[in-house]
């Protein structure tokens, strides 16, 4: 695939990487200057030199790389490495239908909207702050087709039926169990992000007021290990972020 002038590329090296829009500008690193021109009509997986030699490679960026790189945060957002159980815990995939609230920065649903298009992921806000910052992200993903920002209180309900997941991250998402349940449809999943433990027991006993199975709390701890002359965990990562509760609708 040729590469078009206002794409967006990730310059690749071993030591560098820089996630940038194709024009007929000159790019700035630390090893040189790249014009950006040159790279028009090439393909992904070819190469490119700065004007001191350092070569780089032309990759075209996946999601996490325009998530990481590309989007602003406003508010605490729900990790990869939480979202990727989510994905991998209910199934969620192409052509699944998924409600999304509150929006925030739009992290999750953009997140999301990358494996279940052609559906839509439709996500629901009502904070004026965050639904414009979640515009401007959602445009910059390139996948703002497949999102629908709701400007809408989900907890005075949910418009869509026959909703494969609802996610849930927000302040008395309790309220919200009741509609969540309504409009799943039967094995869809309810998955609520809580910051702390006495929000998950709140959110519990909404849930088993409703006819769920498969009713689960995680919370995932990813340690990454260095590997040197020693090899040891590393002294800093990502641990506790949240409580993830699953929920599957019976019917």
């Amino acid at each position: 695939m040729r590469i078009k002038i206002g794409e967006l590329i990730l310059l690749l090296s071993k030591e560098e990487s820089y996630l940038l829009e194709v024009s007929d500008k000159d790019f700035h690193t630390k090893s040189g200057v790249i014009r950006l021109g040159e790279i028009i009509g090439k393909n992904y997986g070819e190469k490119i030199k700065t004007h001191l030699g350092k070569e780089f490679t032309l990759v075209e960026p996946n999601i996490v790389d325009i998530l990481e790189r590309r989007i602003e945060r406003m508010a605490q957002v729900i990790l990869p490495k939480d979202i990727s159980l989510i994905i991998t815990t209910t199934g969620v995939s192409a052509d699944s239908l998924v409600v999304d609230a509150g929006t925030g920065s739009g992290y999750t649903a953009i997140f999301l909207a990358n494996y279940v298009k052609p559906r839509k992921v439709v996500t629901y806000e009502i904070d004026k702050r965050f639904i414009k910052l979640a515009e401007e992200n959602i445009e910059k993903s390139g996948l703002k087709k497949y999102i629908k920002l709701k400007k809408k209180d989900v907890m005075k309900g949910i418009d869509e039926k026959n909703v494969d997941l609802v996610t849930l991250d927000m302040k008395g998402v309790e309220k919200v169990v009741k509609h969540a349940y309504k409009v799943l449809k039967p094995g869809g999943w309810l998955v609520v992000y809580s910051p702390n433990i006495e929000q998950v027991t709140s959110v519990h006993r909404e849930i088993v007021k409703k006819n769920f199975c498969d009713v689960k709390t995680i919370e995932n701890i990813v340690r990454e290990w260095q590997v040197k002359k020693y090899t040891r965990p590393k002294t800093m990562g990502i641990m506790h972020t949240g409580f993830l509760t699953f929920a599957r609708k019976v019917g």
